[in-house]
């Protein structure tokens, strides 16, 4: 079977992306080493974990230095930002979303892409409705996703031999929404937002398209709903 490799898979869209991709890869499941990861590693069996900071550069190119084939790079793994304005923004807080969401993804690819060209492989990206529009308070993250954006592009341009797809979901049921929707005052009320497991088979389907098709962007709104 072919391999994929997903980051943030611990947990959320990553370990439901896992569990979409189960029945037709070999899995590679990264993410911080921790008891979460290992259940779902458990539960799909077969899968390997990979418990790795992306941050930590020394130690993801260590990791990632004896994956000599890959078929299909997802990268899931992400952070949200504080919903301040731009005025109340300290640099740290640019430095530490930057650095999740836009760098650790570029040196993850930059290390498999070896890997990824003796496959002739694919690279997706999970990006978000922040990576197409700007709301007032979200602009780091927004700028992060919008970088992810660019990256994605640019790779598509520079490696002709491998599919890369970008995947731009509105607001997901996850505990982070949960969390972000307690921050704003609001009442949080599921079916406002999109399932873990549609996304996932989503980023599925495009992974699984034929060889002839080369999905290049998703946009998924939850029914009924503006919200990102």
């Amino acid at each position: 079977m072919p391999t994929a490799l997903i980051t943030g898979a611990s947990r959320g869209v990553g370990a439901q992306i896992a569990k979409a991709l189960a029945p037709t890869h070999d899995l590679i499941l990264g993410g911080r080493g921790s008891a979460e990861l290992d259940r779902v590693a458990t539960e799909l069996d077969g899968a390997v974990t990979l418990p790795v900071d992306l941050t930590d550069y020394a130690a993801l190119e260590t990791a990632l230095e004896t994956v000599a084939r890959l078929d299909v790079l997802i990268h899931s793994a992400g952070v949200a930002s504080s919903l301040e304005a731009v005025a109340d923004t300290p640099v740290e807080e640019w430095r530490q979303v930057m650095d999740v969401n836009v760098i650790a993804a570029a040196e993850v690819t930059r290390l498999l892409l070896p890997a990824l060209r003796a496959a002739d492989g694919h690279v997706v990206f999970l990006n978000s409705g922040a990576g197409m529009n700007v709301r007032a308070n979200w602009t780091p993250y927004a700028a992060s996703k919008f970088a992810l954006r660019a990256l994605a592009d640019g790779l598509r341009a520079e490696e002709p031999a491998l599919r890369v797809t970008s995947i731009f979901p509105g607001r997901i049921d996850t505990d982070m929404q949960r969390d972000i929707v307690a921050f704003e005052g609001a009442e949080y009320d599921p079916s406002k937002y999109l399932r873990a497991e549609t996304v996932a088979a989503a980023v599925a389907s495009a992974v699984n398209a034929p060889a002839d098709a080369h999905p290049t962007e998703v946009v998924l709104r939850p029914r009924g709903s503006r919200n990102r």
